[in-house]
């Protein structure tokens, strides 16, 4: 579903994202590991179409983001970091914009609408405005907009950033029942999300892959047993190395 292939991004001098490669399966939850400023953010803009390689390229669903963005964004659901939201809308007036956007109207609009609020559990909320309401429920009001084109790939950058430990978890379950028939990849430098919802995992440190294998293969990987300590020996913590997120 996801295929990058030598896929590159540098500012000037300095290398956001180094000739990495990886693929997504149908039906996989990739989790994106790696500290602040590893290439995480800056690898997904990039497969979803949102910033330019400076070489590579990235397929979704077997269609380039270089040559045929227009199709390859089609099969995306996208949640970036600190999505924006319009504070005086709605929800549910956000999601019909985001309809509209997607160029869904009339009963396939309605229908898309009413699913995205049923899947995100935002019935209590859709007649609230957007300013009133937790973050909890505004990331499941952004995550919300992600699938309201029914798509195949969902990417989604740092989905439970800032949230408390019971956010987290409603999160982290409507993650694992959406990858039961769509392929995910999502990125955390949030270790215990790991076991909680990947079937895999991609460890990225100063914009080149350091490990891949499952929760279970990673672990096997580091002398200990411990996923915490595997990226601790794999990743860098001098900041001054680190490039763009």
């Amino acid at each position: 579903m996801i295929e990058v292939e030598n896929l590159t991004k540098h500012f000037g001098s300095k290398y956001a994202v180094n000739d990495i490669t990886f693929s997504v399966k149908p039906g996989e939850v990739l989790g994106f590991l790696g500290p602040n400023g590893a290439g995480k953010s800056t690898t997904m803009r990039m497969i979803t179409g949102f910033i330019t390689p400076s070489s590579g390229d990235a397929k979704v669903c077997g269609h380039s983001i270089i040559d045929e963005p227009y199709l390859a964004k089609g099969k995306i659901g996208y949640l970036p970091e600190s999505a924006p939201l319009y504070n005086d809308m709605t929800v549910t007036g956000f999601l019909k914009f985001c309809a509209d956007v997607r160029n869904l109207s009339g009963f396939a609009k309605k229908e898309a609408v009413e699913r995205a609020i049923e899947t995100c559990f935002l019935q209590s909320v859709a007649k609230q405005s957007i300013d009133t309401l937790s973050k909890g429920y505004r990331h499941r009001t952004c995550l919300a907009q992600s699938i309201l084109h029914d798509p195949e790939v969902l990417i989604l950058d740092e989905p439970t950033d800032g949230l408390d430990p019971n956010q987290k978890h409603e999160v982290r379950e409507l993650i694992k029942r959406l990858g039961m028939n769509k392929t995910i990849l999502f990125s955390t430098h949030i270790l215990e999300e790991v076991d909680a919802v990947c079937t895999r995992a991609v460890i990225v440190d100063r914009g080149q892959i350091v490990a891949d294998g499952s929760p279970e293969e990673l672990k096997k990987l580091s002398p200990t047993g411990s996923l915490h300590d595997l990226f601790r020996s794999l990743t860098t913590h001098d900041s001054s190395h680190n490039s763009a997120a």
